[in-house]
Formats: structure tokens, C-alpha cells, sequence
């Protein structure tokens, strides 16, 4: 039986993004769990900062004390609303201006939620009385008497009826009037340049959300999003018979319908709907430049040559600000994420859920806050974006292709639709159902911190890989254990991919490893045969040689052959963020490599960062603080060897060599 060597504990035992693409070729199971990216554990820490700093405050009155109502003249409070009255709605049928829709209050649900009502009402339009309830209403303002009272915002799912929950607008002004800081995760909202944001070396992270809860160095998307689903579960409710936001149409477009499945995959359970729809969010000529009442509003996440934006409604615009879709988008508390003014194309029936088909028609301001109630919008908000240019250079009957795009800096968005976007681009090029050979070099640029080189490979039989796979991708883990780190905001500044393909299986299979000396001097150099077998083609023989230092006389050393992406560094615990992305920089062996492994009987430890090898006797005993809350971690040194391949290797093997003792 093949014996992993013995690691740094919490380095893992990491796997290459390749490794189940190759192992699967053989079917043989994977060596261990798929691209465990991280180098070290350490615990994090969630916490949200105090916010700080106000934005400046808008001109309307404080909500009364009584019953918490808005004193707007043009606002009606619950109280004042009655079964059987009748007024209107506004929202977007089709273009860009709001139309009147009819409504007839059924009654009010108290205590839906902590301090928020619900008000029942019957929509009547001909279009509602074929699509029932529909997403992307969300946030459609509802007047009765020609007062305000709140926005079209719950649903059931299969309803029969055009029946809608709307949220009072007391409840949507009160998450207006909050306070916000004036910097999120280290980028200032408002009136602050580019330059002095870079001075700022402790911002206010501001945010309230609670992200990735786990081992940070071990980020895994997927994971995060099971965490966030589940948050967003406890928090919204849902289940057959209950009212449910109305989710939120993601309108994909230029991305595959396999990257679009992989959208729904991450998103669907954060009720937001990913649509193959189209938009790239290029700013239309005879667009609205300002948002009003009843207008339609995207939330943009990633904008370009490939796009998605989370459609619906505007509900109240004052001043600066607007509130939004009555109910939350994830419910991220602070945050900052570019919006931009929406055309609605199509309102779609379906049996499930309708929805509106639209797209972005100019970028304007930043979704700052939300929340149960709401989603606050600030016009003169920027949020961050990372551009990202993505290059793919292929062979014939691949052309090359490039996409140029934006991605929301936000910490599951971006490493989500890093991971879509690459997982899409690949598909698109290599849509041949023949065997495709890849590497993936991307350089992430990141404020303060210089720039992260990653590597991702894989080889796919039969045809391109599933964008699933890219989940696990060495991308998207770096940029989530950037964001999602328990020391300070980080800031991504741009993000460069060149991928590299061929129509090939490029794999050689280890068939068998063969020492040529089973003895060998101390301080000589054992040689070990290796027979490698190609795809249809013939067997290949390797001589591969490893020095053996002379403290290793009168020793059994069993010597371990695997490939390169299957090997990972020594790398002690980051306890910032500068180590943090000394780790990730180069975690890996090349991936077209064999490495030949032995344990060293020299001690080694793993303590504030640094990694120590080949300590003499008793010093880890000297190194260990008495009163330290972290104690080093020791362990047997690995001593490798690398030998370049030209191609990716599977399969792993073991020959042990006797040492000859030293004759004295």
C-alpha cells in the first residue's frame, strides 16, 4: 500500500485541479479531496466593524415614536389601511417607464416578521392575469388613496391567484435613514479618491454580513455557498404554502447554458434566479440618466463581454437614495455593489414563478445596504469592480478568443463568477467533443500586495470540462481566502487569464517504479527506472536519480514517486496578509512534474510564519514560549526532488533503498 508522507499539520494534503480530471481517466479514485488549496489552518474570525462615519443626511423627517410610521405627507401608515380599498401599483411592463397597475387590499398579515406587517392585496392588469405573481416586480410601489404604503414584494410559489405581499414602506424608509460608513472592506463610498483610499491602511470593513466561517487558507466556493443558503433559509423562510420574497431574475448573457447551470447551482438557494438573457450593460443613447418611482433597476455583478444582473424594481427615490425590492438581495447588511438602470424586454408566464427578461442601460450609483426590508441604492456611490481580461489561445479548430469584463468586488460574487466566467470560456472555445489538454495562468493584482501568479490545469475526455469543476480551481480559492481573510479588508485590483489548450490527451499513466541499485553509498545518488505509458501510444522509460546525504547511512529510505500537482510546499501559518499571499503565490510543484519524496530524520517546525528545518536535538524545546497561546508545530522534514515532464502525470508508486553504512 502506497504511504502519503507525513505533513506540517493543517498544510493538508493537497491536490491539484487536475487531479480528477486525471484519476477519473484511469478510474481510479482520487488521491484525496479535490484542490485543497490551503497551505495551513487558522482560525477566523467574522466579525463586523463599528460602522463609522455618516453619509450626509436627507432632507425628510424622523419616523414617529408611536408606532414607528413615517410622517411623509404622501405615506400611509398600516393602521390606516382597511380591507377592500383600492389604489394602483407602478411598475415596468415593457421599455423603461412605469405603468399603473390596479390592486385591492385584502387585508394585513401582523407581526410577519419581527415588527414588519404584511399587507395582502389582488393585482388586476391583463398581463398580471396571465403571469400571476411576478419576479422581478419585486420593489413595485403599491398607492392607495394616492399615499404610498409599501412595495410589491412577496409571492407564493405555484399560486393560481395574482395575489402579492407587500412590505410597508415605514419598515423600507426606516433601512434608508440608517447610518452607513464611509468606506466598505476598504473602498470609500463616496467623494474620496482613488489615491487616498490607497493611504488607508485600517478602513472600516463596515460590512454586517456573515461570509465564509470556516478555515479561510482552505477556501472552498462551494462550502460557502451551502453556508450562505443555509443563512438565507433561516432568515427568509420558504417551504411550500409559505410567502417568500419574490425572487430576484439574474439576466445572464455571453456566458454557455453549462456556466448558466452552474449560476443556478451558487445562486438559486440566495434567491436570485440566473436567466440565459443576454445584456452586456452597454449604456443605450436614449436611456433614463435618474432612477424614479416604479422604474426598473439591475443589480450589476459582473458587466462586459460576459454580464449578470439581479433585476427589479425601484420603490421610493429621496434625494440621493432609493429603496428597492422590499425585501432583501442576500441580505449582506453593508455592502457595495455597482446598479444600473434597467429596460424590461418580456414579462415571462411560468406555472413555478414568472418573471420579467431584462437588461442594464446605464450604470448609475451603488447598492450600499441589504436588508429585510430593503435594498438601499446611493446615485452618487461608486462601488469597486475588478476588470478582468481573459485570453484563450488555442489550436486549429480553436481559435483564440478574448473577453474583457468586470466583476463586483464582493466576497462570495467575486469568486463565484470568476469561476463561472472561466468555466464558460473554456466551453465556448473547446466545444468539440474530442479530449482537451489545458492550463490556466492567471495573475491577480492586489492593493498593497503586488501580484498572485496562479496555475489551474486539467485534461477533459470527450469534450470540454463541466464550469462545475472550476469551482475548485486555484482562482477562485486564492481570491476567496483574499477576501473572506480574518486581518483586513484586501482590495483586488485587476485579474489577467491565459489559457492554453490543445486537442489532446496529454497524460502519461505510472505503470511501475524500479530501483536500478537496491543499495547505494551514502552521499551517492539512487536511480529509479520509471515505466510511463502514454494515450495510444508506446511505453516510455524514464531513469530519474535522488541524492541521498551521508547522515542517511546504515538507513532504509523509502522514496515516493508522485506527480507534481499532487505535492505541496511546507508552509507554516500566515498570521497576516502579506503571508498570507507569500502562500498563495506558490503553494504547488509544477504540475508537469515528478517529485520523489523521502521523510528526513531532521525535525522541523512550523511557528509565527516561518518554517525551520533540520534542527539539532532539543531546539523546538528552546523555540517554545511558556506563555504563548499558539505553540510551534513540529514535524518530519520532507526532502524532494523535482524532475520536469512534458506532460501530466497519474498514478503514484514506492521503492525503498538501503543506505550503506559508513565503514569506520
Amino acid at each position: 500500500m502506497l504511504r502519503g508522507p507525513i505533513r506540517p499539520r493543517g498544510t493538508g494534503g493537497g491536490r491539484g485541479f487536475g487531479a480528477p480530471f486525471l484519476q477519473r481517466v484511469f478510474s481510479e479514485p482520487p488521491p484525496g479531496p479535490l484542490l485543497d488549496c490551503r497551505t495551513v489552518r487558522f482560525p477566523i474570525l467574522i466579525a463586523a466593524t463599528a460602522l463609522i462615519g455618516l453619509l450626509a443626511p436627507l432632507p425628510v423627517l424622523r419616523s414617529a415614536q408611536a408606532e414607528g410610521t413615517a410622517t411623509r405627507a404622501d405615506v400611509m401608515p398600516v393602521k390606516d389601511i382597511k380591507p377592500g380599498m383600492k389604489g394602483y401599483g407602478l411598475t415596468v411592463f415593457e421599455g423603461t417607464k412605469p405603468e399603473k397597475f390596479d390592486v385591492e387590499i385584502i387585508d394585513v398579515l401582523k407581526n410577519f416578521r419581527p415588527r414588519q406587517e404584511l399587507i395582502l392585496i389582488k393585482t388586476k392588469h391583463p398581463r398580471l392575469e396571465i403571469v400571476k405573481v411576478v419576479a422581478g416586480m419585486s420593489g413595485s410601489p403599491i398607492y392607495i388613496n394616492g399615499k404610498m404604503i409599501g412595495a410589491y414584494a412577496y409571492g407564493w410559489t405555484f399560486g393560481k391567484e395574482p395575489v402579492a405581499g407587500v412590505t410597508p414602506i415605514r419598515n423600507m424608509l426606516d433601512e434608508m435613514e440608517r447610518p452607513l460608513p464611509k468606506t466598505v472592506d476598504g473602498w470609500p463610498l463616496h467623494a474620496l479618491p482613488r489615491g487616498a483610499a490607497k493611504k488607508q491602511k485600517h478602513a472600516s470593513r463596515g460590512a454586517s454580513q456573515i461570509r465564509f466561517a470556516g478555515n479561510i487558507s482552505g477556501y472552498d466556493l462551494g462550502e460557502h455557498a451551502k453556508q450562505l443558503a443555509k443563512r438565507q433559509q433561516k432568515s427568509t423562510g420558504g417551504g411550500l404554502g409559505s410567502a417568500t420574497p419574490v425572487s430576484t431574475p439574474l439576466m445572464i448573457g455571453g456566458m454557455t447554458a453549462g456556466a448558466v447551470e452552474l449560476a443556478k447551482e451558487l445562486l438559486s438557494p440566495l434567491g436570485l434566479e440566473p436567466l440565459q438573457a443576454g445584456g452586456g450593460g452597454d449604456v443605450e443613447k436614449d436611456a433614463p440618466t435618474r432612477y424614479v418611482d416604479g422604474g426598473a433597476i439591475g443589480v450589476q455583478l459582473i458587466r462586459g463581454e460576459m454580464s449578470a444582473q439581479g433585476l427589479g424594481t425601484v420603490t421610493r427615490v429621496e434625494g440621493d437614495k432609493l429603496v428597492a425590492f422590499g425585501h432583501p438581495m442576500m441580505e449582506s447588511g453593508v455592502t457595495a455593489l455597482p446598479t444600473a438602470i434597467g429596460r424590461v424586454l418580456w414579462f415571462l408566464a411560468s406555472d413555478q414563478r414568472s418573471f420579467k427578461i431584462g437588461m442594464a442601460v446605464r450604470p448609475v450609483g451603488a447598492l450600499v445596504a441589504d436588508r429585510q426590508a430593503s435594498i438601499v441604492v446611493s446615485h452618487s456611490a461608486k462601488a469597486p469592480v475588478i476588470p478582468v481580461k481573459m485570453r484563450i489561445k488555442g489550436v486549429p479548430g480553436a481559435p483564440d478568443q478574448s473577453w474583457t469584463f468586470e466583476v463586483a468586488h464582493e466576497k462570495f460574487m467575486t469568486p463565484a463568477f470568476l469561476a463561472i466566467a472561466l468555466g464558460s470560456a473554456l466551453q465556448a472555445t473547446a466545444n468539440e467533443k474530442q479530449d482537451v489538454s489545458w492550463t490556466a495562468k492567471s495573475k491577480l493584482r492586489v492593493q498593497n500586495h503586488g501580484t498572485i501568479v496562479l496555475e489551474d490545469f486539467g485534461v477533459s475526455i470527450g469534450g470540454t470540462p463541466d464550469p462545475n469543476e472550476f469551482i475548485r480551481s486555484n482562482l477562485s480559492r486564492a481570491v476567496g481566502s483574499l477576501l473572506n481573510n480574518a486581518w483586513e479588508p484586501v482590495i483586488i485590483e485587476g485579474a489577467e487569464m491565459e489559457i492554453e489548450l490543445k486537442y489532446a490527451r496529454e497524460i502519461l499513466r505510472l505503470r511501475g517504479a524500479e530501483l536500478l541499485d537496491p543499495e547505494v553509498d551514502a552521499g551517492e545518488r539512487a536511480r529509479i527506472r520509471l515505466t510511463l505509458v502514454p494515450y495510444a501510444g508506446k511505453t516510455i522509460t524514464k531513469i530519474v536519480s535522488v541524492a541521498l546525504p551521508k547522515h542517511l547511512a546504515g538507513k532504509t529510505v523509502s522514496l515516493q514517486i508522485g506527480p507534481g500537482y499532487l505535492e505541496r510546499r511546507d508552509l507554516a501559518d500566515p498570521e497576516n496578509v502579506s503571508e498570507l499571499v507569500q502562500n498563495l503565490q506558490n503553494p504547488l510543484f509544477p504540475v508537469k512534474s515528478i517529485v520523489v519524496s523521502y521523510q528526513d530524520q531532521a525535525g522541523a517546525v512550523a511557528y509565527k510564519g516561518r518554517i525551520a528545518k533540520n534542527l539539532p536535538p532539543g531546539a523546538l524545546d528552546a523555540i517554545r514560549p511558556t506563555t504563548a497561546s499558539v505553540a510551534p508545530d513540529s514535524f518530519r522534514s520532507e526532502v524532494r526532488t523535482v524532475i520536469p515532464l512534458g506532460e501530466f502525470m497519474v498514478g503514484q508508486d514506492r521503492v525503498d533503498v538501503v543506505v550503506k553504512p559508513i565503514l569506520r
